[in-house]
């Protein structure tokens, strides 16, 4: 299998060098907008280095894999659609609704297969809460609560250019709760401080189907380091995901635990198991080995939670998801 590998800043180096190991993968062609960055990896890899998309597809693959800037996704998805071969891409499917509809509906022209990347799926602590709460270990849910808290970047983002602290933050939260409770949220009311148009920092209040309630909460600011959590409390148990040695929290207890000696630096290092598994995944899709494991609709119920919020807290009310345009497409084979 020879795979196309579209972005090779640090999530593209990370799936290259996946897939670069995967023994079902025979070659990569990778390709940047920084040229000379993905001839240094392919390199590195052993790989080829095209000197742009054109080559990419010209020249013959399997598969795309797309880790992009968020606004070149759609365009990208499309190609590929149009071209026959499926497409494993980073969230953001785009960084809007129409460009979102649009590229999906491309996918289903084509009957190609688009996997979305939100790798949290393939964490083995989410992968336990999905197991506990599908299995009735928590009784009636009633609560949860999702932290997703960045350490500031050392020049000043890290992110850039991006889609909002909704669409490219929080969207891997609401991808996670939907996964995780198997409920739909039905209404959001979201707030956010930082910069005019720019937060850095937000919350949001979501009530799922069934009457539970979800705060979820992102920051860019997290000194302390890179802390992801998901608390989900029902009439019988409490579980969490992402407690460990190494969770950037210290308590003020006289006796609780001490704080983190070598606390998570990044989503490249808490995740990166989740990050091959996603991967292999793909790879199995594109073999036809199993089915695709989170498709573009999922995206799109993902981002229309985002779009609900952009819209609560720019009007400071709540906001139905039924608001949200999209909402026929999201039902279709849900």
């Amino acid at each position: 299998m020879r795979i196309g590998v579209i972005g090779t800043g640090r999530l593209g180096t990370i799936h290259a060098d996946t897939l670069s190991r995967h023994r079902d993968v025979g070659s990569l062609i990778l390709t940047d907008a920084d040229l000379s960055r993905a001839q240094e990896l392919a390199h590195r890899l052993g790989e080829t280095a095209a000197p742009g998309v054109d080559e990419v597809f010209r020249w013959g693959v399997d598969a795309v894999v797309i880790t992009t800037s968020t606004r070149a996704h759609a365009e990208l998805i499309g190609r590929a659609a149009r071209s026959g071969l499926p497409v494993f891409c980073e969230k953001p499917v785009a960084p809007d609704l129409p460009g979102t509809l649009q590229a999906l509906a491309e996918v289903e022209a084509a009957g190609t297969v688009l996997q979305i990347g939100f790798q949290r799926r393939f964490d083995a602590g989410y992968a336990g809460a999905r197991e506990a709460v599908r299995a009735g270990r928590l009784g009636r849910l009633h609560t949860v609560r999702a932290v997703t808290s960045e350490a500031p970047a050392a020049d000043g983002r890290g992110l850039e250019p991006w889609a909002g602290l909704y669409r490219d933050t929080l969207i891997h939260d609401f991808d996670a709760l939907r996964w995780v409770t198997g409920r739909e949220v039905t209404e959001v009311y979201a707030a956010d401080t930082g910069p005019a148009g720019d937060a850095d920092t937000g919350a949001a209040l979501l009530t799922l189907a069934g009457g539970a309630l979800a705060t979820v909460t992102a920051t860019l600011l997290h000194g302390a380091g890179y802390d992801v959590r998901m608390e989900l409390a029902g009439e019988r148990d409490q579980i969490v995901v992402g407690l460990d040695d190494r969770t950037p929290i210290a308590s003020t207890e006289p006796t609780g635990p001490p704080p983190a000696d070598k606390p998570w630096t990044g989503f490249a290092e808490r995740f990166a198991p989740a990050y091959a598994a996603e991967l292999t995944a793909f790879v199995e899709v594109v073999r036809g080995e199993r089915p695709n494991p989170c498709d573009g609709r999922e995206a799109l119920r993902a981002l229309r939670i985002a779009e609900a919020c952009e819209l609560s807290r720019r009007e400071h009310r709540p906001v139905p998801l039924a608001e949200v345009p999209g909402g026929a497409m999201a039902a279709e084979a849900g």
